[in-house]
């Protein structure tokens, strides 16, 4: 079994806490698990056993910093991330929606080609989201344009969607 390696980084957002796993086809070494924030439903904690090594992250902060500086659309991280295969292809959905748009959850679903009655389970996977920020779930508003949940909190999805947009 793999360590799991962390490190906290500042940010817009508050103190940002990046867990993952080595590996050697990634950018700087670590392919990324999760991105947690203080305060987020279903956040990452520390472990027993795991190893603080910020110089592992070096590449995902360097990324960071360039997407929070309105320098970068995009990252290209590798990632490390757990979950079932209809969680994972939401996630994968999660990923097509471009930088500075937005998308609704039952037009996700529909991209996804699952039924109307399934947008509660799309809502769910998109909840269940282990990658703030680098996989864009903040992207995904109500249908009638409003700002739904997030798990990081509404003021940082609106932070971030202000952001793509240039405001």
């Amino acid at each position: 079994m793999l360590p799991m390696l962390y490190t906290e980084l500042d940010s817009p957002l508050g103190r940002l806490l990046l867990t993952g796993t080595p590996s050697a086809t990634a950018p700087g070494g670590t392919a990324l698990a999760s991105l947690s924030m203080p305060g987020q439903r279903t956040a990452v904690t520390v472990q027993p056993g795991w190893r603080q090594e910020p110089a592992a992250f070096t590449e995902a902060a360097r990324q960071l910093a360039a997407y929070f500086a309105g320098e970068s659309k995009e990252f290209t991280l590798e990632l490390a991330v757990q979950g079932t295969e209809f969680r994972r292809r939401v996630w994968d959905a999660l990923d097509t929606v471009p930088y500075g748009a937005t998308t609704s959850y039952g037009e996700l679903a529909r991209r996804l080609g699952v039924s109307r009655a399934a947008v509660r389970a799309v809502g769910g996977a998109i909840g269940a989201n282990p990658l703030l920020v680098v996989r864009p779930c903040h992207r995904v508003i109500g249908a009638d344009g409003s700002l739904t949940g997030y798990a990081g909190g509404l003021e940082r999805k609106r932070f971030l969607l202000a952001l793509e947009s240039g405001a």
